[in-house]
């Protein structure tokens, strides 16, 4: 079962220099590590190493502690092109409050759909943004606009079919530690 999904917005290529530093970061992480192609990573980390507290987070759950993703990297030159292309294609809105049309994105996408997967994503998203910069594109869920509207890190919100806040790293890690924190899937 698929679990959620962030994407990670870039104005421009990543340089040689943010990519070998990104590879590092998703060789640390990982018990399991699979490059499948320059930026794309098939990975199980530790929810510890995501600084979740795996005794509090997995104790009724009866779930192993690491975490599976597929984190890549998208656009020109690097693969995935087309569905780059296609999931830019018509976004006006959020590139009105980017300021920016991204050239490039970064997938962090959970390979299970449970609470603790839904926290993970958030702050493994957190950790690629810390190496990359970037900014996080997340759909809301119903009601959530009031939620995320104060948190600190948020650079903007798109009220389209399906709405969206765009924000940090910093707003990533202060929106898991609201009440009822869930991603759309």
């Amino acid at each position: 079962m698929a679990g959620p999904t962030l994407v990670i917005e870039l104005a421009e290529p990543v340089s040689s220099a943010a990519l070998a530093e990104f590879s590092l970061l998703m060789r640390g992480l990982p018990t399991h590590f699979e490059q499948r192609r320059l930026g794309y990573f098939d990975v199980n980390v530790p929810v510890e190493r995501l600084g979740i507290d795996a005794a509090t987070a997995l104790d009724a759950q009866e779930v192993d502690g690491r975490r599976p993703f597929l984190v890549y990297l998208m656009g020109p030159g690097v693969g995935d092109e087309s569905i780059f292309e296609t999931e830019h294609a018509d976004e006006p809105e959020v590139e009105a409050v980017l300021g920016f049309k991204p050239s490039h994105a970064v997938n962090v996408s959970a390979g299970c759909n449970r609470g603790i997967d839904h926290t993970a994503t958030a702050l493994l998203a957190a950790a690629v943004v810390d190496v990359l910069g970037g900014v996080v594109k997340a759909e809301l869920l119903q009601g959530h606009q009031a939620v995320v509207a104060g948190l600190p890190g948020v650079l903007g919100r798109t009220d389209e079919e399906y709405p969206m806040v765009l924000g940090t790293a910093e707003f990533l890690r202060a929106w898991v530690d609201q009440p009822g924190f869930r991603l759309v899937k």
